[in-house]
């Protein structure tokens, strides 16, 4: 599997985000909520346009009820 990388720092695999966050029936509201910003700002890094911190990946794996093996192929891939 590779990585893309964007400064130096592995992008997270987003497709695959987005697709635990429809499993699970959880809107972009819902994740701007969980980790404490505006949608926009959600919106922005589910589209790769900002990157969630270490506090925000945790926060948002752990309302998704993320297994450590799912939270490293989303936030390490």
């Amino acid at each position: 599997m590779t990585s893309k990388i964007r400064g130096g720092t592995a992008m997270p695999n987003l497709d695959k985000l987005k697709g635990v966050m429809v499993e699970k029936s959880k809107t972009y509201a819902d994740g701007a909520h969980i980790i404490g910003c505006s949608v926009a700002s959600f919106s922005a890094k589910m589209n790769g346009k900002s990157n969630f911190t270490v506090p925000e990946a945790n926060d948002l794996s752990n309302a998704l009820g993320l297994s450590k093996e799912e939270r490293a192929d989303i936030f390490l891939a």
